[in-house]
């Protein structure tokens, strides 16, 4: 079955970076689109960002537009968001999602297969 797994969140001080990874098996990787999701503390699920499976486009928040940086690796089943100059309101839970088809897209597929999420914490 899916499974997703991410990893590489933690504290960091508001203009910082981190980069988020997530290992993803159970699926061919390279024919999906993945995503990148997160829920801020009291907050619904908020999308960030998508890649097509083939590298072909990527698509991201306006939030997050300029700042983040998704990208794939698909030898290594791995998918990653680099996130620079980050603010405190990029504080929350970060999920990656399986997107249903090659394609990326901007829309929040709330079924969309996720893993168990890593903590980013951007202090002011």
């Amino acid at each position: 079955q899916v499974q997703l797994v991410e990893s590489g969140g933690g504290l960091v001080q508001s203009g910082g970076s981190l980069r988020l990874s997530c290992t993803a098996s159970g699926f061919t990787f390279k024919d999906y689109a993945m995503s990148w999701i997160r829920q801020a503390p009291g907050k619904e699920l908020e999308w960030v960002s998508d890649i097509a499976g083939d590298h072909s486009a990527t698509y991201y928040a306006d939030s997050v537009k300029g700042r983040f940086t998704i990208s794939r690796d698909n030898v290594k089943n791995t998918l990653y968001l680099l996130m620079n100059t980050l603010e405190p309101t990029d504080t929350a839970v970060y999920y990656c999602a399986k997107r249903g088809t090659l394609y990326g897209s901007t829309w929040m597929d709330f079924g969309a297969p996720r893993g168990q999420g890593t903590q980013v914490t951007v202090s002011s």
